[in-house]
């Protein structure tokens, strides 16, 4: 993978450095439990090793690497347990933006969702999983906007950065035809301001079995390794 160059030494370099590697962090570039070699990394990023490892660690602290003593920073695991308890608190996080947003957000707002949701159903089905990955987190980032409270902004894109690897395994088996008719019924409701409504379907919108979850995740690690055979063969 070929990756840019940065300033490290400014707050704007120390600020790309950190996307960057948030980035690979987010994709599983940094395979499940394996050792993060901060030598190759830092030759790689054209940084020293202290910009880096301030980088290593604010991603720790957010639950994007993990470290081990003796071993130093290592890649996050790929755990269906914990995967399943970051659905399981984006689901309680959701209900509660929405039965927010249902009693601030205006009418003319709710027009704007409609709209910005009847938009995206023009992209096709098949385009890059990448592309309607961004078109759903957009859709929920905007219900939490409507609330008018930024902690449940953070609070949502904290939690989508760290699933957002297996939510995209689910865009590419073709959940998104789903996630676009409930996104319609969700604005449905709120423009009715049916609250015990919404909770049903956020809650059916965003819920996972964990049995669910394994099996995304099964594909989920033949993808990481697959990805590192083709490139390897590039």
């Amino acid at each position: 993978m070929a990756l840019p160059r940065y300033a490290a030494r400014t707050s704007e370099g120390i600020a790309s450095l950190y996307e960057t590697v948030k980035t690979m962090a987010v994709q599983f570039q940094f395979k499940p439990g394996q050792r993060i070699n901060e030598v190759e990394l830092a030759r790689q990023l054209n940084v020293s090793r202290t910009p880096l490892r301030e980088v290593l660690n604010q991603l720790m602290v957010e639950g994007f690497v993990t470290r081990a003593v003796n071993r130093g920073f290592i890649g996050r695991p790929l755990d269906a347990k914990q995967i399943h308890s970051l659905y399981e608190f984006r689901s309680v996080l959701e209900c509660g933006i929405v039965r927010v947003a249902c009693q601030r957000a205006t009418d003319e707002q709710l027009a704007v969702l409609r709209a910005a949701v009847q938009a995206s159903r023009d992209v096709p089905e098949d385009a890059d999983a990448t592309r309607l990955l961004a078109l759903d987190e957009s859709f929920h980032v905007s219900l939490a906007r409507l609330t008018g409270n930024e902690e449940f902004v953070r609070s949502l894109e904290s939690v989508n950065a760290r699933i957002h690897f297996v939510r995209w395994i689910d865009m590419r088996q073709g959940r998104r035809s789903h996630t676009q008719a409930e996104h319609l019924q969700i604005v449905d409701a709120l423009q009715a301001r049916d609250e015990a409504l919404l909770q049903t379907l956020m809650g059916r919108h965003i819920g996972r079995r964990l049995d669910q979850i394994t099996d995304v995740i099964r594909t989920g690690f033949s993808t990481i390794y697959m990805r590192d055979q083709l490139e390897d063969q590039a």
